[in-house]
């Protein structure tokens, strides 16, 4: 793991769509599609956002938004390629899930592609089973060609 990274949540709505988007952008095999893309980086704005940073330059980030009173869901998360596999995604969902705790959520979900579709989210769930994540169902949330993981997580 690379030592000099600093995880912190940002409160500027401006700094939270620059990282959100100079990253989305970055990650063209998971968010190639530019209407979603568009919709993450919008709505970072109003969601809490934790970015981590190697020295001054933004190389990932997480955003959790609420689903229900007692639910917060981890909407969207992006590491630069380079930066894969260093700890960072680990370090950025630790702080998020100790916020989501303090703030009084009793649980936390994700959504995603189910395993076995294609290979860049099988690693995407892999590391959500990593964090401690739970499958909870499949839905045809998206399309048929993208069926819908949701992984939930007790927090307290």
């Amino acid at each position: 793991m690379n030592h000099d990274i600093t995880v912190r949540q940002v409160t500027e709505p401006a700094e939270k769509q620059q990282i959100v988007r100079q990253i989305l952008e970055a990650l063209p095999e998971w968010f190639e599609i530019e209407e979603s893309r568009e919709n993450y980086i919008a709505e970072s704005a109003e969601q809490p956002v934790f970015a981590a940073f190697d020295g001054t330059e933004a190389v990932g980030f997480l955003c959790l938004k609420e689903t229900g009173s007692a639910t917060v869901e981890l909407a969207v998360t992006g590491i630069l390629k380079r930066m894969h596999r260093q700890g960072i995604g680990r370090m950025l969902f630790e702080q998020a899930k100790e916020s989501a705790a303090a703030a009084g959520y009793s649980f936390m979900q994700v959504k995603t592609v189910k395993m076995g579709v294609y290979p860049e989210y099988d690693a995407t769930n892999r590391f959500y089973l990593a964090c401690g994540f739970q499958e909870f169902e499949v839905l045809p949330l998206w399309d048929e060609a993208n069926p819908c993981q949701i992984y939930v997580m007790y927090l307290k």
